[in-house]
């Protein structure tokens, strides 16, 4: 049996993130395992597939922080403008980069490309050792440690387990940790879009009758799609022709980008909140999509979950500093208590959107537009929306 500090479940995005800001805050002195199932520089990987992500700033600098940006930083688009608008009525209202006094709003990345630099990060690290292929099968806690034993037959054993194996968590689903679970009613169909104008950093979100339609600038070019709506019509648009595709598309977007020219293959994820309501259990801290899955209208999925990340990784070294037991509930509520409030107003946020601008209600609509053009009009009634859309929040 090999013996470690930490043993983190899943290696993609949140997981080596989370390993990562462990050793790197640390300075190598905790012993640190990622348990990962399949080798993450293969684009078929679940958290690595042909989808993108798109970095809030505050994201990006915490990357940097951990000596990570610039690495990742070559394989990002800069979103330099957002653009969020209402289809059919006239309210809209714009962010920028300029007038918020950064060099950008965020910053868009396929998770392919962030995941083999991560991954690659992770081999270079004399603290961390990566069992992947491999997978947790068997969880066991004492009062004292928290054992598991992996696929391939051997045990680990550590003061901490952190799930950070997605939104489907084999770990929180062998412990019995409590979920909540919302269906929005909604699938998006995500794909990767070429346009006759370039995107020149520009970000949109359009508000339509079946939900949000979102374009975010990618390398090459590229626009990466996000376009919600009903199952039944997911459905039925995952089966026309690329052509057929792209010309509802236009209908629904617009021509900001000029004609909508290719569409790259495209997938279809039904739409849930899904989270633990508690992030924290005995020898067990929970991460990421595995704590909570958005709705993906604001982008904040991936920016909360990191959030989560270095709050964990700075309690756990602080506590380790001074002697602590970082696997004991104290340490770990210490960390449940701090982001709270972060998490508790990024899913009110996001999930407000949706009812707010799914709903074809008149009173609703004229709300809503009016809303966003006091945003544009006003810069105090428009900054929270702003600074949640950053990252700007307190990760710490």
């Amino acid at each position: 049996m090999k013996a470690y500090d930490i043993v983190i479940a899943g290696g993609a995005m949140a997981g080596a993130t989370a390993a990562l800001a462990l050793d790197t805050l640390s300075g190598g002195t905790l012993r640190i395992a990622v348990v990962e199932a399949m080798v993450p520089d293969h684009r078929e990987h679940p958290g690595y597939d042909a989808r993108s992500i798109a970095l809030a700033q505050g994201s990006c600098a915490a990357f940097a922080s951990l000596g990570l940006w610039e690495s990742l930083a070559p394989f990002g688009t800069p979103i330099q403008h957002i653009h969020v608008s209402d289809r059919g009525h006239a309210g809209q209202t714009h962010i920028d980069a300029q007038s918020q006094g950064v060099a950008y709003l965020g910053q868009v990345i396929e998770l392919a490309d962030a995941g083999a630099v991560l991954h690659q990060k992770l081999q270079h690290r004399e603290a961390i050792d990566v069992f992947c292929p491999d997978a947790v099968m068997a969880i066991e806690r004492t009062p004292a440690a928290v054992t598991v034993r992996l696929k391939q037959g051997q045990s680990l054993t550590a003061s901490l387990l952190i799930a950070a194996d997605g939104g489907r968590s084999s770990c929180c689903q062998q412990l019995n940790i409590p979920r909540q679970q919302h269906d929005f009613g909604q699938v998006a169909v995500i794909a990767n879009v070429s346009t006759a104008l370039p995107h020149q950093g520009h970000a949109f979100e359009r508000f339509t009758q079946t939900g949000p339609v979102a374009l975010l600038p990618m390398s090459q070019g590229r626009c990466s799609l996000v376009w919600c709506m009903t199952a039944e019509q997911a459905q039925g648009l995952m089966q026309v022709s690329d052509d057929a595709f792209l010309h509802r598309l236009q209908q629904v977007f617009g021509w900001r980008l000029g004609k909508l020219l290719h569409v790259g293959e495209r997938h279809a994820y039904p739409l849930t909140l899904n989270q633990v309501v508690r992030p924290v259990s005995h020898r067990v801290a929970v991460v990421g999509n595995a704590a909570q899955s958005l709705h993906p209208i604001a982008g904040q999925g991936f920016n909360l979950g990191l959030r989560d990340v270095m709050t964990l990784a700075h309690t756990l070294t602080e506590a380790a500093s001074r002697g602590d037991d970082i696997g004991a509930m104290p340490t770990l509520m210490a960390y449940a208590k701090q982001r709270t409030p972060d998490r508790d107003a990024t899913v009110a946020l996001t999930s407000g959107l949706v009812h707010l601008f799914s709903n074809d209600s008149p009173l609703l609509a004229g709300a809503r537009n009016a809303g966003l053009g006091l945003m544009s009009a006003l810069e105090s009634i428009k900054q929270p929306l702003v600074q949640r859309t950053i990252g700007w929040v307190e990760p710490r």
